[in-house]
């Protein structure tokens, strides 16, 4: 069933849903609250599923973001947010497989590419939901680490960066492949559930050609002992300074 839902507290941004398929998580606001932005830069969003990052950004920034998502369906309702928001003249999506910009911009185009993207590798044990729109957003069916890092390479300006959220338990596969497309991790974050729970989350930016040097920021924690949100995500959650760390 299709819903309009207020994008958090974000200036009265409107967000369209499908509640059969899936709802914008705390990942995507996590990430919009991690990654750097400012005005001057040219902004990609991979795997924009409905567009809640171009659109926490679009609060942030005056500049252009275009978003990129596979799925027809989720590229729909990712345009009617848009419109619903009247952001077309700031954010424009891209019904488009992330595999294929690379012969679509020419090399050293963007300053910033941010991602939300599948998290699961698919395994011949792999229990992929039954349902194809949720199967394509979680797992690696058409889109895996190896190829967006491959394409953010290209697509890159020299010390140009990406900033991605995903499972802790990925973190050597995605350092990996930055490595290995010259990508170099530059800041990360962990996030936690509960204080003393395990990471379940990592953000994380890396900078093509960038020289070595990692910074390690404060841990998030999701919820207070009583199960309720911390202050910190609180205040992301109300549209907090997107660089406040």
């Amino acid at each position: 069933m299709e819903v309009i839902n207020d994008l958090l507290n974000y200036n009265g941004l409107k967000i369209v849903q499908n509640t059969n398929w899936f709802s914008f998580s705390i990942d995507s606001v996590l990430l919009a609250n991690f990654v750097k932005v400012n005005n001057k830069q040219k902004i990609i969003d991979f795997c924009s599923g409905n567009a809640p990052i171009p659109l926490f950004l679009s609060t942030k920034i005056s500049g252009k973001i275009i978003g990129v998502e596979l799925q027809k369906e989720v590229y729909d309702l990712a345009l009617k947010s848009i419109k619903i928001n009247k952001l077309e003249d700031r954010i424009e999506i891209l019904n488009e497989d992330v595999r294929k910009l690379a012969d679509m911009y020419e090399t050293d185009t963007f300053d910033l590419i941010t991602c939300n993207p599948p998290y699961f590798k698919v395994k011949t044990d792999s229990n992929t939901n039954f349902n194809t729109i949720k199967s394509i957003a979680r797992h690696e069916l058409y889109l895996n680490l190896d190829d967006i890092f491959k394409c953010a390479k290209k697509l890159l300006k020299n010390n140009g960066r990406i900033a991605m959220v995903h499972r802790t338990d990925r973190l050597i596969d995605i350092i990996t492949c930055m490595k290995e497309n010259n990508i170099e991790p530059k800041r990360m974050q962990f996030v936690y559930p509960f204080k003393n729970s395990k990471s379940n989350l990592v953000l994380i930016e890396g900078a093509k050609n960038g020289q070595s040097g990692l910074i390690l920021e404060k841990n998030i924690i999701v919820h207070s002992e009583d199960g309720s949100y911390t202050d910190y995500v609180k205040k992301v959650f109300n549209g907090g300074d997107i660089n406040e760390n």
